[in-house]
Formats: C-alpha cells, sequence, structure tokens
C-alpha cells in the first residue's frame, strides 16, 4: 500500500466516523422531540380532563343555586332542621293512627296453611325417570327406647345423627 492509499482509508474512516456521530446526534434529538410531543400529549389530556370536571361542578353548582332559587320561590321548600329528625322509635310509633273503617287489609307474608301440595318428584336428567325416593331420604334410624329391649349394650349406627339419638 502506498501512503496515498492509506491516508485515503483514514480519511473514509474518519468520515464514516463522523458521520456516525452525527447520525446518533441526530437520532437522540429526534428520540427527545418525541419524548416532548408525548408529554405535552399527556398534559393536553390531563388538562381536558380537569376542564371536563370542572365544566360538570360547575353545572352542577348552578342547577343547585337554580333548584335553590325554585324551592324557595315557586315551591317555598326549606332545608329541615334538626327538630324535624325523630329521636326513638317511640317518636315514630307516635305517628301512627289505628287503621280506618274501610281500610284494606295489610300485606302479609305467604304461607301454607293446612296440607301442602305435594312436591313433585325428582327426575334423572339421565335416563328421564323418577328418582327413587329411598336415595332422597336416608333411613329411620332407631331410637336409644327401641334399640335394644333386652337392654344388654347398644351400638349405634355410624350414620345417625346426635338428634336422631335422643329420640
Amino acid at each position: 500500500m502506498t501512503p496515498q492509499d492509506r491516508m485515503r482509508r483514514i480519511g473514509w474512516l474518519m468520515t464514516l466516523a463522523i458521520c456516525t456521530g452525527l447520525y446518533l446526534t441526530l437520532h437522540l434529538k429526534v428520540h427527545a422531540v418525541v419524548s416532548d410531543v408525548v408529554r405535552a400529549e399527556r398534559q393536553i389530556v390531563a388538562l381536558e380532563q380537569q376542564k371536563l370536571l370542572l365544566e360538570t361542578e360547575f353545572e352542577t353548582r348552578s342547577n343547585q343555586l337554580q333548584l335553590a332559587v325554585w324551592n324557595q320561590v315557586d315551591f317555598g321548600y326549606t332545608a329541615p332542621t334538626a327538630a324535624q329528625f325523630i329521636g326513638s322509635e317511640r317518636q315514630l310509633a307516635s305517628f301512627g293512627t289505628p287503621r280506618g273503617i274501610g281500610a284494606p287489609e295489610p300485606i302479609r307474608v305467604a304461607g301454607v296453611d293446612g296440607d301442602a301440595p305435594e312436591f313433585p318428584k325428582f327426575v334423572s336428567p339421565i335416563t328421564g325417570k323418577a328418582v327413587d325416593p329411598a336415595l332422597i331420604e336416608p333411613e329411620r334410624v332407631e331410637t336409644l327406647a327401641d334399640a335394644r329391649p333386652d337392654g344388654g349394650a347398644m351400638r349405634i349406627p355410624l350414620r345417625a345423627t346426635i338428634a336422631s339419638i335422643g329420640e
């Protein structure tokens, strides 16, 4: 290699290094501008939300003022005072009056009197036939009196419950 070729190569490497440095500088500058734009957009959205909140609050307060004027002028309503509230159940009961003549009967909770209608039979979803009642209702467990009439040792069945043993 001649010294001219070597100088030319060094020149190209220096030019490439300068261009790479300028590219990195430009890239960082663009990234900084993009970050500023994103930050500005977020501030705009936050300010729009705050503006909407303030508009809503302003409309609400103006509506409240309008309602207060209407209540005072047209209807004569005033805010309740402490004397208007009921202090106990006795005061509440004192407002009650006996039912008048011809007044409708009070509403009562529904209930079953007398014989209840038969509950529908359980049907197996697989076979479509009625389920055996022995599977639904367990066998009646013997009471202590019926367990051993001869007075010997008694054996309590495992499926027995405490309530059924004491019967």
